[in-house]
Order: structure tokens, then C-alpha cells, then sequence
């Protein structure tokens, strides 16, 4: 009884129960390998551009939410990686400065805090930096700390934020955040 079930008559039967019903439109093979290919490169690009913006958001948040800052820099301070978000934060203050006199005096405090060799909080930049930063100290300006700074801000996205946006402190801020605005 199944065999006839799934046989030719049996679908033919079937097939005259709804005389109503229009026949789909057969697909080329070329219309189908152009759908495919289309949806393909849609979801390869959504997912790069997804996994691309997605901490890069992230980290924006991060820096610009007081709530957020602080549990970022104490995750940080918990994995003995806060001269990265404390180098960060003092060039972004170290752009607001007007006069020339503070521009040179915080420029060389930002240097042997963390960019000289033997710097109690060294950030891990390279050499050829290094040297950049010093030659500009000679006459700073409010960029001489550019490179260092979207260095360690890469550093930071690709490597510490994915792991923040993972731990406990950053879930448990986020749940909180979210019962709050129900309230």
C-alpha cells in the first residue's frame, strides 16, 4: 500500500483533485546558479560586514558611555591591560589642550608614562612609533600621538572588547541597563 502511495498514478490522482492550481514556472539552470550566486556574496558580505562593525560599534559605546567606560577599564585592570584604554583616554584629553605650554608639558608626561621603553605603563607599539613620537616632542602638536593612539584603539577592538563583550561584567551591566529602562 506506501508504494502506491508515492507512485505515478497515485500524484496524477492527486494532481487532477486541484485543476485550480497554476504550475509553478520552471527555473533555468542559469536563473538558479544566478539566485545562488546572488544570495551567496549577499550573506558572505552581510557576515564580513557584520563581524566587522560589530565590536568597532561596540567599542564606540564603550568609550562614549560613562557606565560602560568604567566596567571596560576594570575588566581591563583585571586582565593587567588598562595602559591601553588609560593611553587612549589621556590622548583624547591631551587634544582638548589649547595652550602651547600645557601641549608640550602633557605631551612629554604622555611619553614616559607610556610610551618610553622603560615606561611604568608601556603600551605595546612598535619602534618606528616610538621614534615618530619622540622627534615630534620637540615641537608637539595635537596629533604627534595619532598612530599610537589608532594603534592601541585596534588593539583594543580586535582583541579586549570581544572578550569584555563576553564576560560576566559586561552581561550583567547589559541586563541591568535593560530592567532599568523597563522600570
Amino acid at each position: 500500500m506506501p508504494k502506491l502511495l508515492f507512485s505515478r498514478i497515485r500524484l496524477y490522482e492527486f494532481k487532477d483533485l486541484m485543476p485550480n492550481m497554476k504550475r509553478p514556472r520552471r527555473r533555468r539552470k542559469k536563473d538558479i546558479q544566478c539566485v545562488s550566486v546572488q544570495k551567496c556574496n549577499d550573506e558572505m558580505y552581510s557576515s564580513k560586514l557584520s563581524c566587522q562593525t560589530d565590536h568597532e560599534l561596540h567599542l564606540e559605546k564603550l568609550l562614549k558611555d560613562k557606565k560602560y567606560l568604567a566596567a571596560f577599564q576594570s575588566f581591563l585592570q583585571s586582565e593587567f591591560s588598562e595602559e591601553n584604554i588609560e593611553f587612549w583616554l589621556a590622548c583624547e584629553e591631551f587634544r582638548l589642550t589649547t595652550s602651547p605650554e600645557d601641549l608640550q608639558w602633557r605631551a612629554e608626561e604622555i611619553y614616559r608614562e607610556f610610551i618610553q621603553p622603560t615606561a611604568c605603563r608601556e603600551i605595546n607599539v612598535d619602534q618606528h612609533v616610538r621614534e615618530k613620537i619622540k622627534q615630534a616632542l620637540e615641537k608637539p602638536s595635537l596629533s604627534c600621538f595619532d598612530e599610537a593612539q589608532k594603534h592601541v584603539y585596534l588593539l583594543m577592538e580586535r582583541d579586549s572588547c570581544p572578550r569584555f563583550l563576553h564576560s560576566d561584567a559586561y552581561l550583567s551591566l547589559k541586563r541591568k541597563s535593560r530592567t532599568l529602562w523597563y522600570l
